[in-house]
């Protein structure tokens, strides 16, 4: 069994957890402020720290640092409840054996336990200079939940943060893949621009040009020398958005640069080294890909070296309040409303019993539509409009004769196209394929808006 130290400035919750773990057979220490958490350090050996990340006194991250340099041995596992990734990112990149969201679950606090118990301590990140402030405010791309899950990304963010390996993110569409990028990009030190290609929403003839530039006539139309995103990501991040999308072409171009590190501009003979550190995302299953023969499977050996997985919001509800809240705080800074709007029981209920196939940029609009048009600062139920999907407002129909699968997919692109009043981003967001390959699919079809066929 191990002596346990348990810094918490809630007495009720250590002394509950105190209890608890002295009936597994651990030996247990307590303590309220970070001075008092460090006199038990001092005063005899520890081997598991229970810390809360704010304390009356101070920023429980600075008794972290002077635990690890004391003692080594002692596994540190950091509890919170306040929404911070920052924290949560530094704390495990200071050492931190693991990173536990209020409110505790007993049986999350034993396994962590047998893993603390048997485990050896990450070191902490030499560069001082990485660190984040401590009360840094929350910014407006902060990745929020308390899940499991959330959490979970949050640590390996942390740890690849350490090293400029390559990470594929997957993800649904709406998940927030994005700003999974921009935290690594912001942990890893922010050398450098973050610099995103979006794979599906370009024009394929113009994605090399965009990705690698040109030099000046290097085809009809390129009157000057244009610097390509890779090279403008310096010592940064690209961020490949969406690359299940990228043309068969440019895979082997793309894998070609990864593997030597270099690449040339369209028209050039000098070649550039690639500084960048690589990020790219999906909503796309790339392994099936793969196997269909659609996607090159070496570049995707290259660019799945480290996955971290986006789960969609339906499978993380107990986030759905939290990131409401967030998202909230967020519209009325961009709104100009004030006071932040305040979500009625019957509101969160509502929100909290809808699965938000759209994930969080679905619940981003809802709320963005409700504030919009709400009076006061009390957001009630009859403000939330969510349009239930497909199959819970219309029944599925098919023709009684078996048709061409061609004519079949034609006639639901023209439905998905009519239900979504023609936008094509929305559109093809809720088809789950790019803008470029929607546009190619209203073209083969012929499909045309209903003004467009009246003037023929």
């Amino acid at each position: 069994m191990s002596r346990i130290l348990i810094v918490d400035d809630d007495k009720a919750l250590v002394r509950s957890l105190e209890i608890h773990l002295s009936g597994e057979g651990h030996e247990v220490r307590t303590a309220h402020t970070l001075a008092e958490g460090w006199e038990r350090v001092e005063a005899e050996p520890i081997g598991i720290v229970f810390l809360d990340l704010k304390l009356p006194d101070g920023d429980s991250r600075a008794l972290l640092s002077r635990i690890r340099a004391r003692s080594p041995g002692t596994m540190v596992i950091m509890i919170s409840g306040h929404q911070d990734m920052q924290a949560t990112i530094e704390a495990i990149r200071l050492g931190a054996f693991d990173y536990i969201r209020k409110p505790l679950d007993l049986d999350q606090i034993l396994v962590t336990l047998e893993k603390a118990a048997g485990g050896t301590r990450r070191p902490a990140a030499r560069n001082d200079d990485l660190r984040l402030p401590p009360g840094s405010p929350a910014r407006p791309r902060e990745i929020v939940g308390r899940s499991p899950a959330i959490v979970q990304i949050l640590k390996q963010i942390a740890v690849l943060s350490e090293s400029r390996v390559t990470v594929l993110i997957l993800g649904e569409t709406g998940t927030g893949k994005e700003l999974v990028a921009r935290a690594l990009h912001e942990a890893s030190g922010g050398g450098g621009p973050f610099v995103a290609v979006n794979c599906g929403g370009i024009v394929p003839a113009l994605l090399e040009s965009e990705l690698f530039g040109h030099e000046k006539g290097s085809f009809t139309g390129a009157s000057a020398r244009k610097i390509g995103k890779l090279e403008l990501a310096g010592s940064g991040t690209i961020f490949f958005d969406e690359i299940g999308d990228l043309p068969s072409d440019l895979q082997a171009k793309l894998l070609r640069a990864l593997q030597e590190s270099e690449f040339e501009r369209v028209g050039g003979t000098m070649p550039i080294p690639i500084r960048a550190r690589i990020v790219a995302a999906t909503h796309r299953d790339l392994e099936r890909r793969v196997a269909e023969g659609s996607f090159r499977q070496d570049l995707y050996f290259r660019l799945a070296v480290a996955p971290i997985t986006v789960p969609p919001l339906r499978e993380r509800p107990e986030d759905v309040p939290l990131v409401a809240e967030f998202l909230l705080r967020r519209l009325s800074d961009r709104l100009g409303r004030r006071p932040v709007p305040r979500l009625t029981e019957r509101a969160m209920a509502k929100l909290a019993g809808h699965r938000w196939p759209g994930n969080v940029r679905e619940l981003e609009n809802v709320l963005t539509r409700a504030v919009a048009t709400m009076r006061g600062d009390l957001l009630d139920s009859d403000r939330i409009e969510i349009t239930p999907p497909p199959d819970e407002t219309e029944p599925v129909s098919f023709p009684s004769e078996i048709a061409p699968l061609r004519e079949m997919e034609a006639r639901y692109v023209a439905h998905a196209l009519r239900r979504l009043d023609w936008n094509i981003v929305r559109t093809a967001e809720a088809l789950s394929i790019s803008p470029t390959t929607l546009r190619k699919k209203i073209a083969d079809y012929g499909l045309r808006r209903p003004e467009e066929r009246g003037s023929r």
